[in-house]
């Protein structure tokens, strides 16, 4: 299935390519039209040739039994000429089909009206802040100065194992980081109604192409010699838990939680965030994931915004929520709100949250549909995703926030019990 519908874009070309325009690309209706034109002409021919084929075959018999062989004769030649016209036009159909596809398959989801239009991040637009960036008596230190001073965490290990963008966490700080997605997970199962998955975190292309990874972005991924991919995130493990269904629309919306590992080849991050944990090959992260109805999906975005912002609040981290625009927001997003949690390490918000509304772009690559009771036919599903939070960026800002002159790190009060009890991190013996 296409990411796009060839019948949206043949009925509105100028609507497809103006939202197109918004977000930098195009115009490509045209393009589509001509494609898709081919494959329909095809499909008409062969429609065409096997409804006359099947009737050639019927009126052969008849002519058999009123003896009529030549007009039987015939009759059968012309089957024979139009099986080999059917053949072609089927492998001419599969080809066509094929370019159809790859025409569609990297053009970005369409941008919500609602989402501003701005060529990068600097078009991004605060919707609002939470908490007051506590203010120090000394020089607020970064996360890996602390991790290390701590003896906890150890790049140069990480390295001599795996190369560069990776840590490896010890005694309480790995605990901390399992604490963080503990916590998460309960929180969004019990106070938000999510149901927690543990999914496979490798998966086949086809899961990739029905998120949007594939094709475009093969580059950011880790791909292994058995043709499976390590996930970059757990969105593309659970939302594929619908494809190829059709749900029961008095059921939706499903929510799924799932706490996993994720990999990324940071393909194009050269010489970005290179000390640290903010940007690494591998990483913790709870994800969201809601599919639901077009009627639910914008309350169901807010819904899902609601749930990240929950868990910093019970951190007591500063941050602050960022629409973003069309330049800066993801392929297969239609609107998206990032949380930035204030790190004062580097005296700067970051990005600790992503949460999508894809519409139904996703689940038409997916064929992932539902149907209402009394319904005569199916239809798509709107899919959304969001990080709750990423782990280890939340350990930074836990670090970072609650750190203190000397070095050690106060235990958030809710960590507190993850932790039995434990309310301060300390250089171990």
């Amino acid at each position: 299935m296409a990411m796009h519908d060839p019948k949206f874009v043949r009925e509105n070309p100028q609507a497809f390519d103006a939202a197109l325009a918004r977000r930098g690309v195009g115009p490509l209706s045209a393009q589509i039209i001509e494609i898709d034109s081919r494959r329909r002409a095809i499909l008409t021919r062969l429609q065409a040739a096997q409804a006359r084929r099947n009737e050639a075959a019927k009126m052969i018999g008849a002519a058999k039994g009123r003896g009529d062989h030549a007009e039987a004769e015939r009759l059968m030649a012309e089957v024979g000429n139009l099986k080999a016209e059917i053949q072609a036009d089927e492998i001419a159909e599969r080809q066509v089909d094929m370019d159809v596809e790859a025409a569609l398959s990297s053009i970005p989801n369409l941008p919500d009206p609602t989402t501003p239009e701005g060529p990068d991040e600097t078009a991004n637009v605060e919707v609002r802040r939470h908490g007051i960036p506590r203010q120090f008596n000394f020089e607020p230190r970064q996360h890996f100065d602390l991790g290390e001073g701590l003896g906890q965490m150890d790049f140069e290990a990480a390295a001599r194992i795996s190369g560069a963008r990776f840590v490896v966490l010890k005694g309480m700080l790995a605990r901390l980081e399992r604490a963080l997605g503990n916590f998460m997970l309960d929180l969004h199962t019990s106070a938000f109604g999510y149901t927690e998955v543990s999914p496979p975190t490798l998966v086949k292309s086809d899961a990739l192409f029905g998120t949007g990874q594939l094709p475009k972005f093969e580059e950011d991924l880790f791909q292994t010699t058995a043709g499976l991919w390590l996930i970059p995130t757990a969105e593309v493990s659970v939302t594929n838990l619908v494809r190829e269904q059709v749900l029961n629309e008095a059921d939706l919306p499903y929510r799924f939680t799932a706490f996993t590992p994720c990999y990324r080849s940071e393909a194009g991050s050269a010489g970005r965030d290179t000390r640290g944990m903010i940007r690494q090959h591998q990483f913790s992260k709870v994800e969201l994931v809601s599919i639901t109805t077009p009627e639910q999906s914008d309350a169901e975005h807010e819904r899902m915004v609601h749930a990240a912002e929950t868990v910093l609040q019970r951190l007591e981290l500063p941050y602050r929520v960022m629409l973003l625009c069309t330049g800066d927001m993801g392929f297969s997003a239609r609107k998206t709100y990032d949380l930035e949690v204030w790190l004062p390490g580097q005296n700067a918000f970051r990005e600790i949250s992503s949460c999508s509304n894809c519409g139904d772009f996703q689940a038409r690559r997916m064929m992932a549909r539902s149907k209402a009771s009394g319904a005569k036919t199916p239809r798509l599903v709107h899919t959304l995703n969001g990080s709750g939070l990423a782990v280890g960026r939340t350990l930074v800002a836990v670090m970072e926030n609650y750190q203190q002159a000397d070095g050690s790190i106060l235990v958030p009060k809710v960590l507190q019990p993850y932790l039995g009890g434990q309310e301060v991190l300390n250089v171990q013996p």
